[in-house]
């Protein structure tokens, strides 16, 4: 059973490829048309589908279109209702449906041979359910989804046994969380369904000093619902104008809603565990991205295991929409092992790729070796290996590194990538030794819960703490990574640190790096010391002053 997922209709757009029950490829469009996010989520872009994604995927299996049993559209445009009657300001939303709608025809035109009856809707907020709790190692688990919006609702709640999905709650709009995030995102001056992140970065900053007054307007109900709409923003703080500096009152404003929504958070996770019992619970949607609130779920919340969708915004949804439809067909998912699912390249391709930029570079006996021999010199390293990461954490494969133990590099490293002073970076440690540095749910291999940093270790890694003594850690399995296992282990024999510092290989606005011409043109662009592709090392005194290569 050969199962397309797209996802289109809002942001995000993405292609997923499963086969019996397996996933063999999923990747973003914005990694090839290296458009952050692939697109704004206004109606009139509705209607681009992720082209390049989608035929990636099918060469990537050996397919064509013809080959398809089934393609899954996260979005049923039948389920919808006005905007007007959701209480939604969405004039030209008309258009999006009408887009939804079509796309069969637009699918089957843009993959050629696609039998447009093949195609399938699969509800927005099923596909985000099933890419979580049809890929999750923890069976029969309870899942919980929270975005902007899907067709009329921005939330379900449910369980999976036996790969049938349950649902027992839903939220109709215009009561949403992710809107409420996206329009803070908004008033404090950042880009609106794209730096939510950048907000709860700031956060940690402030003080829940409006607490009292957001919980009038975002609460939980008692039927498994919310209340989360009509936030007066101006009456808080004045807004923040793009570019501005902020103020201690925009970090009190994101710290009080970050707050308000952790809480919300785990009222919801209360009541779906009364209702179900389950003693695992798998988060997706948007909303699932919050690592803080995550991981206040996980320690304080009733599950005995949380687990996330690495991708669990809008692009996942083209991973659940094939899933949903393999289960529906009774094929059995097999549970998701890693987020590399994207394109990779041979080490005789990568020599190809270099040869042809006329870019000198080595082959030295261990590549892992040589970039923790620079790491411990203090140099930053561009890390391209294996195949891309799904979702918007880097790995591992698309990664920048550097030195924890100098406080100096989160700014170096900010510089490098243009980014805002007050983002944080993250550390990357080996599973065995997550416990001995870090406080928090383990193991932690997506990146997507908060650690606290153990105090003595504090003063050693500056580098990768918060401002708020934490960390968003990634643990590291070498059966699964031998390859940055062991540039680890080489980091810590050279310097007695067990971390490396890891942030995404791109800068401000772009894209993760994806293809090796990506690699090369932000090593060129950025000051990083070396490029660690593949088997190979560029050095940017090499590179930039005429030496020679080496086999």
């Amino acid at each position: 059973m050969r199962i397309l997922g797209i996802n289109a209709l809002f942001h995000d757009p993405a292609a997923a490829l499963v086969v019996d029950g397996r996933i063999v490829a999923a990747a973003e469009e914005e990694r090839f048309s290296r458009r952050k996010h692939g697109k704004r989520p206004v109606p009139f872009a509705a209607w681009e589908l992720p082209l390049s994604s989608a035929a990636w995927c099918l060469r990537h299996a050996g397919l064509t279109p013809a080959d398809l049993d089934a393609v899954g559209y996260s979005y049923d445009p039948s389920l919808a209702r006005p905007a007007p009657e959701l209480g939604l300001d969405d004039p030209w939303d008309h258009l999006r449906q009408t887009y939804a709608r079509e796309a069969p025809g637009f699918l089957a035109e843009a993959l050629p041979g696609l039998d447009p009856a093949k195609v399938r809707f699969v509800p927005h907020h099923v596909a985000h359910a099933a890419s979580a709790g049809l890929a999750t190692p923890y069976p029969d688990s309870a899942v919980l989804v929270l975005d902007g919006r899907g067709e009329c609702a921005s939330h379900l709640a449910g369980r999976y046994a036996g790969g049938t999905l349950d649902v027992l709650a839903t939220q109709v709009l215009p009561q949403s969380l992710g809107l409420v995030y996206e329009e803070l995102t908004e008033h404090l001056g950042f880009l609106r369904s794209s730096d939510e992140y950048k907000v709860m970065a700031l956060a940690a900053y402030g003080k829940p000093r409006f607490l009292t007054e957001l919980r009038e307007h975002v609460h939980a109900t008692d039927d498994g619902g919310f209340r989360a709409h009509a936030v007066p923003w101006a009456a808080l703080t004045e807004p923040r104008e793009p570019g501005q500096e902020w103020t201690q009152d925009h970090a009190d404003l994101a710290a009080s809603t970050q707050a308000c929504l952790e809480e919300l958070l785990l009222e919801l996770t209360r009541w779906l565990h009364g209702r179900t019992g389950a003693e695992s619970l798998a988060l997706a949607g948007g909303v699932a991205l919050n690592c803080v609130a995550n991981s206040r779920i996980a320690v304080e919340g009733p599950f005995r295991r949380v687990w996330v969708q690495p991708a669990a915004g809008d692009a996942g949804t083209a991973l659940g929409a094939a899933l949903h439809l393999a289960a529906a067909h009774g094929r059995a998912a097999a549970p998701m092992e890693g987020a590399d699912l994207g394109r990779g390249w041979s080490d005789e391709e990568l020599r190809g790729w270099l040869e042809q930029a006329r870019v000198p570079y080595e082959r030295p006996p261990d590549i892992a070796v040589a970039v923790a021999e620079e790491l411990a010199r203090d140099g930053i390293v561009a890390w391209f290996q294996g195949r891309s990461e799904y979702g918007p954490r880097a790995l591992g494969h698309r990664s920048l590194l550097a030195h924890p133990g100098r406080a100096e590099n989160l700014e170096r490293l900010n510089h490098v990538k243009g980014r805002e002073e007050f983002r944080p970076v993250a550390p990357m440690v080996l599973a065995d030794r997550a416990a001995d540095v870090f406080e928090g749910p383990l193991p932690s291999p997506y990146m997507l819960f908060v650690h606290g940093v153990a105090r003595p270790w504090r003063a050693r890694i500056p580098a990768v703490v918060h401002v708020d003594g934490t960390a968003r850690i990634q643990t590291v399995d070498p059966a699964r990574e031998p390859l940055v296992a062991r540039m680890l282990a080489a980091f810590e024999q050279r310097t007695g640190l067990p971390v490396v510092v890891n942030t995404s290989l791109n800068t401000a606005g772009r894209p993760m790096v994806d293809d090796p011409r990506d690699a090369l043109e932000c090593f060129g662009s950025a000051p990083v010391d070396l490029l660690a592709i593949g088997p190979y090392a560029v050095r940017r005194g090499r590179a930039y002053a005429g030496g020679k290569e080496t086999p």
